[in-house]
């Protein structure tokens, strides 16, 4: 008997499997869709309205935010009065900014802003910024 070795040929495939580079992108895309929103982060308050036209750039610096219940947050995170200016210049610091914008509910009574704002200029800060929101038409 003759022993023949038999070869065996590879032939190099050139085809890509669409329909699983499609599953994936979908599954991405849904993903994504429920996940931004989640992602905008703030906290919900209702800003007075104003005529005066807004700021269209983002500028940068620290946000204060004061809620309809009277609480203080500085940049999305709670901030307990007794430490208030520490957590302020901490944050300050870190960003490397000396501009405030204060973002008030207008449900929240005007003293409360007006104490916050008054701790930072017992604080030195000069750069404040009240951010409001845009009103479209006045009803008369």
């Amino acid at each position: 008997m003759i022993n023949r070795r038999q070869r065996r040929s590879y032939h190099t495939m050139a085809d890509i499997n669409i329909a699983n580079l499609v599953d994936v992108v979908l599954v991405l895309l849904i993903i994504f869709m429920i996940s931004a929103p989640l992602l905008q982060s703030g906290i919900e308050i209702n800003l007075p309205k104003t005529k005066a036209a807004a700021i269209e750039e983002e500028a940068e610096g620290v946000v204060i935010t004061v809620d309809q219940k009277g609480g203080v947050y500085i940049n999305d995170v709670f901030a307990n009065p007794g430490n208030f200016e520490e957590r302020l210049k901490a944050e300050m610091v870190s960003k490397n900014t000396g501009s405030v914008y204060v973002r008030g509910d207008s449900a929240v009574a005007y003293g409360a802003v007006i104490d916050i704002i008054g701790r930072m200029k017992v604080m030195g800060i000069e750069t404040i910024g009240l951010v409001t929101g845009h009103e479209e038409g006045r009803r008369r």
